[in-house]
């Protein structure tokens, strides 16, 4: 089955909306969504490895929107919307305690969150809600993304066959090691706030 999705995922990476789609799931995974956008960008490379600094550039400005989403979702609607998602994600009660700690420090949060697998949506609804400085939030939004993404689709461009061979004979263990990493940036949300 997960040979079965690497294959649909490497098709559809090379479709006309793939690009659309890298967009989409970038965006919304700065604010809400689970899932980085790094399932599209891999195979999106590895199908058309000369688009490499293209596909970074949508990945990144589209992630640095949605970012910005966050931070207006913890700014204009951390009642209704913020706090639920910080609910899901198991920071409500945390937030009081951090917020004049995070106006100081925010921004290297921001920027280990927008480089690890660190679920980075919930820094940006938090950004939001405290209020941490605005351009500060973007800057390192950029920086963090940016290095994120264009050192992916640069390593992917650069090692492309060799990798895209290592991919697929261990497609299982890779798959295990994403997951890990996935669900350990969501257990390292409880217990760093």
């Amino acid at each position: 089955m997960l040979r079965r999705l690497y294959d649909l995922t490497m098709s559809l990476s090379a479709t006309r909306h793939a690009e659309k789609g890298l967009a989409g799931v970038s965006f919304v995974e700065s604010s809400v969504f689970p899932i980085p956008p790094d399932v599209l960008l891999i195979p999106m490379v590895l199908a058309e490895r000369d688009k490499w600094l293209r596909l970074a550039v949508i990945c990144t400005l589209a992630s640095v929107l949605g970012a910005l989403l966050g931070y207006a979702i913890g700014a204009f609607l951390y009642e209704t919307v913020g706090a639920p998602v910080l609910r899901f994600y198991g920071q409500e009660e945390a937030f009081e305690k951090i917020a004049a700690w995070y106006n100081q420090w925010g921004g290297w949060g921001v920027l280990f969150a927008a480089i690890t697998p660190f679920p980075y949506k919930v820094l940006t609804i938090f950004s939001g809600a405290t209020g941490l400085s605005l351009p500060v939030f973007v800057a390192v939004s950029i920086v963090g993304r940016g290095l994120r993404f264009f050192l992916v689709a640069w390593l992917l461009y650069r090692f492309g066959p060799p990798i895209r061979s290592f991919i697929e004979r261990n497609l299982g263990l890779l798959f295990t090691l994403f997951m890990v990493l996935l669900i350990g940036g969501f257990a390292a949300v409880r217990y760093v706030f």
